[in-house]
């Protein structure tokens, strides 16, 4: 346990240590007016940090980097932020609307329409600047999950939720945090009861509509969480944790960060061991995971530490690393080049 939390600790330090300096002339430059799309259009992906990775309803794949939001149609790439904000940018959600929304550090998050941009900060009551991930429940409201808490937006306002110590409760006083926290939201999701999962680096709770509790295994909470994610059989994933609700099963020793469940199944995880450089990708066979012993395929594919992973339609698995990266099943194909390799 206390080499994860070194760990993760190294990570979040990787991941927020941004010029403050930078954010706040980019929160200047972006209130809540709307801007024009206008799109860059070249031949090779990221080259900085990408942290989410997603597919559209059209196929398009689409990946937040610090360098801003780029959309990759099979051919091409397209920076549709360069000339709109100079944010760095974290997280990303198409609504069942089609419509997107971008987190980032320091600038709050970015609504786009396919037209125009909007920002969104904690001067409409977005409870920070800095939003680590977004997340659309049943019923099309959207949470964001950042720096001291979430927030949760219906359309029209947002309230939110906020962690102090120990505990995550609803705030209505209209808090908001224009400093970074010591406590942030990881990631969010409703499971197929209704209850809500917010993963945080001080403890995982778990939110009925009324009320949040600690989510425990024998009295010890689970700390440090990347990402939480339920699986098609109605399991929630806590890393590498397989909780079925009633059983906690550990596959790994490793540090997990993101885990990953694809069409038929099979779960993949992006790890780190100690005293090593590159991190690992693993798949777990979706057949053999009930097994004493599960199948697990680790794969090397020596790009740093890997923030996030998706599923493409045409079952190619993409990576966010330093720089996007795909992976056929055989060879990684690196997009950071300007000659492009498809």
């Amino acid at each position: 346990m206390k080499n994860y939390e070194l760990i993760y600790t190294l990570f979040l330090v990787f991941v927020f240590c941004t010029s403050c300096e930078r954010q706040n002339k980019t929160d200047q430059q972006t209130d809540n007016a709307k801007s024009e799309t206008r799109e860059e259009v070249i031949s090779y992906g990221p080259t900085s940090v990408v942290r989410t990775i997603k597919q559209d309803r059209k196929g398009n794949i689409w990946m937040t980097s610090w360098e801003g939001i780029f959309r990759y149609d099979g051919k091409s790439f397209t920076n549709i932020t360069s000339k709109v904000s100079s944010a760095r940018f974290f997280s990303l959600l198409e609504d069942r609307n089609g419509n997107f929304w971008f987190g980032t550090i320091g600038s709050g998050v970015f609504y786009y329409d396919g037209h125009t941009f909007q920002n969104f900060t904690t001067k409409e009551g977005l409870i920070s600047n800095e939003i680590g991930c977004i997340y659309e429940d049943k019923a099309g409201n959207i949470w964001f999950g950042g720096s001291g808490g979430a927030s949760r937006y219906d359309g029209t306002s947002f309230r939110s939720y906020t962690i102090n110590g120990q505990v995550m409760d609803e705030d209505r006083t209209g808090k908001s945090f224009s400093e970074r926290q010591p406590y942030g939201v990881n990631s969010i999701i409703e499971d197929r009861t209704g209850k809500f999962w917010f993963a945080t680096n001080v403890n995982t709770f778990i939110y009925d509509g009324k009320t949040f509790s600690v989510f425990a295994n024998k009295g010890k909470p689970f700390k440090n969480v990347g990402n939480i994610i339920e699986d098609k059989k109605g399991n929630i994933w806590l890393g590498g944790t397989r909780y079925d609700g009633s059983t906690f099963t550990n596959f790994t020793s490793s540090s997990v960060l993101y885990v990953y469940e694809d069409r038929n199944g099979n779960i993949w995880t992006s790890s780190s061991r100690p005293n090593e450089q590159n991190w690992v990708l693993s798949r777990y066979e979706a057949k053999s995971l009930d097994n004493k012993e599960p199948t697990v395929t680790e794969i090397k594919p020596e790009l740093g530490a890997l923030f996030t992973i998706l599923e493409s339609y045409d079952g190619s698995i993409w990576l966010g690393a330093d720089g996007v990266h795909r992976y056929d099943g055989k060879i990684f194909h690196d997009f950071k080049s300007k000659d492009l390799r498809k």
